[in-house]
């Protein structure tokens, strides 16, 4: 046994050292010193020693294998550097070669939000912003939303507490800034909201919007038609029509939707709008007394319009997109298109 591991220790070095690569030199360890290797193999046979010789064989098994390791790092150690300095030598950058950098483009929803942000604060109008996990006060009770309103069922919004929700509108930031500043005011409040809605071309369960308020003195139907109107040629194009329909929410009275002509037909009637030439694009209305009561305004004496529009709608519209899950895939082929 003693000749069979000599043996075994001579031939191991002498092939170890003829190894030119590291996967040779793993399968050569694994060959010589793995669990079913040939050192193993040859201490099978201490069984059959006699008590006197097995401590002395197990010694010197122990210090063939702790030799053999050594040469195999060792070797291991020759083979990475001799491995780095040929990739150095191979894979080299020539800092006088003119970089190339390949910019990122701005999101579909992020340029249509900036498109609409540049419009209304063209008019005079502030960006305000609010938190999206928001009381239940200021997403329904202050808006004039009574607790049967079907707006406020489960099934609709994403409840954390009975008083703690993810907020399903813009809109409380409209309250919050009533509360903090006095009239007039003209705000805008950008940002993502809630809705416990199944995922399919038009509907998501999380999505961005932007609200609209101004309030003062004097405000009429015709200073929110005047307002919304210039926004849609702003945004869609000097030949774009429009027009109101009326329409219900709790927090404005009256209230109107308003539709734009077709995209596609261009108010011709086709597929895209049902054959009506119209694209229903946002809701809007003066401001409630109700909510105005709540924030300590007396609506005898201010008044306001409000509008609220989803930017996947508008960006959808202006850029004819058909699938509101294009916006969230990140697949590049769609979004190099902006």
């Amino acid at each position: 046994m003693k000749e069979e591991l000599m043996r075994l220790k001579d031939k191991t070095i002498e092939v170890l050292s003829n190894s030119k690569n590291i996967d040779q030199l793993n399968d050569l360890k694994v060959k010589v010193l793995g669990k079913k290797g040939e050192l193993t193999h040859i201490l099978r046979g201490m069984s059959r020693l006699v008590p006197e010789e097995r401590p002395i064989l197990g010694k010197m098994a122990n210090e063939v294998k702790e030799s053999l390791e050594q040469k195999f790092s060792e070797k291991a150690q020759v083979l990475k550097e001799a491995l780095k300095e040929r990739k150095m030598a191979e894979e080299y950058i020539d800092v006088t070669i003119p970089s190339m950098v390949n910019l990122g483009n701005k999101h579909p929803l992020t340029l249509v939000l900036d498109e609409i942000r540049d419009i209304f604060t063209g008019l005079g109008y502030q960006v305000m912003e609010g938190p999206e996990i928001e009381l239940d006060y200021y997403n329904f009770e202050a808006l004039n939303t009574p607790k049967d309103h079907p707006a406020r069922d489960v099934q609709d919004t994403f409840y954390i507490t009975e008083e703690i929700l993810l907020r399903t509108q813009t809109s409380p930031v409209q309250v919050r800034t009533m509360e903090r500043q006095q009239p007039p005011l003209k705000i805008i409040a950008p940002g993502r909201v809630f809705r416990s809605d199944a995922v399919d071309a038009t509907h998501s369960p999380m999505f961005h919007q932007v609200e609209g308020l101004a309030i003062g003195e004097g405000f009429t139907m015709g200073d929110l038609k005047g307002t919304l109107v210039a926004f849609i040629k702003e945004m869609f194009g000097d030949d774009r029509k429009s027009r109101f329909r009326p329409h219900f929410f709790p927090f404005t009275e009256p209230s109107a939707e308003v539709d734009i002509s077709c995209i596609a037909c261009h108010g011709e009637g086709c597929r895209i709008c049902s054959y009506t030439g119209w694209l229903e694009i946002l809701g809007c209305g003066m401001v409630h007394p109700n909510v105005l009561k709540n924030v300590g305004h007396d609506p005898e004496k201010i008044n306001g319009f409000a509008f609220g529009m989803g930017v996947e709608r508008i960006a959808m519209l202006k850029y004819g997109i058909n699938d509101l899950r294009l916006f969230y895939e990140n697949d590049l082929r769609f979004l190099r298109q902006f």
